[in-house]
């Protein structure tokens, strides 16, 4: 297969060269290149967040239930992380820059469907068209990065960029959206991407090129139908469990039905001729362990997001301006951990090293978001809190993208590379259909258990019982993390899958 960079035309980057302490002629476009694929990552990432604290008023404004207002949230994430691995092989066969330009002005066109909802089913129409176009982008873009940085110390700066980049993109969109929806509408949280991927648009097509396709291969359809319906079927299953109870039929009954499917697209992909996920891509420990990481970790993060929000506004009484400013510091902790810490130390040491440790911060900063109340200050505990979860993630994330990346045939750039993503958005998906009940009923119980007792009180021990839940599952995923990741640094001598 042709490699697709961002250097001149008729001029390829070599593919590993050797640090030689010269400037190549190509040098400046590659680098403007990662701008682009930089700010195309931060609309598709804020995106997933911008929306969250516009969603008190969205949810007041089309009249969606409580019951249903996660599906905001996990339409875009189930659309995003279901359609990755196809977005990826289709990066790899059809041409990385024409797969980008598409999924840019895809999502630009769906951002103008959700702007203009007038109902609930609109609204989420419109955030799983966006999920859908995202998920050509993403992969795409982080092909061209993997293809285009090859020297260990060029690649762990390119990917410390792109991991700040993520995290500024989520909390950022918090920002943003408070902002938007407090000085103009709601709305404009979706049409606020618009702009930019026009801006996007125009700039890539100079400072990204494509030297050629892998023609040789098919799309597995029948690999992307089981795939995606066995992950739609789980997620909503899942989300169902708030509003019919864990004992419902239907609610054990689909992710009963989704892991079938996930079974049979794994049987399928073993026999395929041309399949959507190479298993020889999942097969490496160091590989499996940072998919794993990267399909649990962010958990945390959208359950933060979710339950903080209306933490902040509902129970403290915050603005939506105020709300954003307020994630702030988990924006710089995670820009810290990311560029300051793992970019820095990943081609040097074991990714367990950064791993673990990054894990078991996390989960102290959980605990600590956990012990808040109806009452206390947030420089006391949600501060601490936020800045104890950024630094973690941003470690761990930018460490197991690096990890999972390193050492791919360039064939397999696209679909290992959204395979990342897909990990993340379907772990995110998923822990928020569950947190979200799991809240809910802690919720409910501590009502029952105390009639009388303010709902402030009530929705806080939701809160508090989920961010539980997800602190103890930091802590268990610390453990494969620790023995899958255990070799040398994955920027050096990774091998093949």
């Amino acid at each position: 297969m042709t490699q697709t960079t961002l250097t001149r035309a008729g001029r390829p980057a070599a593919p590993a060269a050797a640090p030689t302490g010269r400037t190549a002629p190509g040098d400046a476009r590659r680098w403007w290149g990662l701008a682009v694929l930089g700010l195309s990552q931060l609309i598709v990432l804020l995106d997933g967040t911008v929306v969250n604290i516009a969603l008190p008023s969205a949810q007041a404004d089309l009249g969606i239930g409580d019951g249903a207002r996660q599906w905001v949230i996990t339409s875009y994430a189930l659309a995003f992380g279901g359609l990755l691995l196809l977005g990826g092989r289709i990066a790899d066969l059809m041409g990385r820059k024409r797969t980008f330009l598409t999924g840019v002005a895809g999502f630009g066109l769906a951002s103008a469907v959700g702007g203009a909802a007038d109902s609930a089913g609109m609204l989420f129409a419109g955030r799983a068209l966006q999920g859908a176009f995202a998920a050509l982008i993403v992969p795409a873009a982080m092909s061209l990065l993997t293809t285009t940085f090859t020297d260990p110390r060029e690649r762990g700066r390119a990917f410390g960029v792109f991991g700040a980049i993520a995290g500024a993109g989520a909390a950022a969109g918090l920002l943003i959206g408070g902002l938007v929806t407090q000085y103009l509408d709601w709305r404009w949280c979706m049409y606020i991407a618009v702009p930019v991927e026009v801006v996007v648009l125009i700039a890539a097509v100079p400072l990204l090129s494509d030297t050629g396709r892998h023609a040789g291969g098919r799309l597995d359809v029948p690999g992307a139908v089981l795939g995606t319906a066995g992950l739609a079927a789980i997620v909503y299953g899942l989300g169902e469990a708030e509003s019919r109870g864990w004992g419902d039929p239907l609610v054990l009954g689909l992710p009963a039905g989704g892991v079938l499917l996930l079974t049979a697209f794994v049987l399928w992909q073993a026999r395929a001729p041309h399949p959507l996920l190479p298993l020889r891509i999942v097969r490496d420990r160091r590989r499996a362990g940072a998919l794993l990481t990267a399909g649990l970790a962010p958990v945390a993060m959208f359950g933060v997001f979710l339950f903080m929000t209306y933490y902040l506004q509902v129970v403290l009484g915050y603005s939506a301006v105020r709300t954003g400013l307020a994630f702030l510091p988990l924006t710089a902790a995670m820009i810290t951990g990311s560029t300051q810490l793992a970019a820095r130390l990943v081609p040097f040491v074991a990714p367990r090293t950064l791993v673990v440790p990054g894990l078991l911060t996390a989960a102290t900063g959980l605990l600590v978001l956990a012990q808040a109340g109806t009452g206390t200050p947030y420089a006391t505990r949600v501060l601490p809190g936020l800045v104890l979860l950024g630094l973690g993630m941003g470690t761990t994330m930018m460490t197991v993208m690096a990890t999972a990346t390193a050492g791919v045939d360039p064939q397999d750039a696209g679909v290992t590379s959204a395979m990342v993503s897909t990990a993340q958005q379907v772990g995110g998906a998923v822990g928020t259909s569950v947190l979200n009940s799991v809240a809910a009923g802690a919720t409910q119980s501590w009502l029952a258990g105390h009639p009388g007792a303010p709902v402030a009180e009530a929705t806080v021990h939701g809160f508090s019982t989920a961010l539980w839940w997800v602190a103890g599952l930091l802590v268990l995923t610390a453990v494969p993390a620790g023995i899958l990741l255990r070799s040398g640094g994955p920027l050096r001598g990774a091998g093949r899958a």
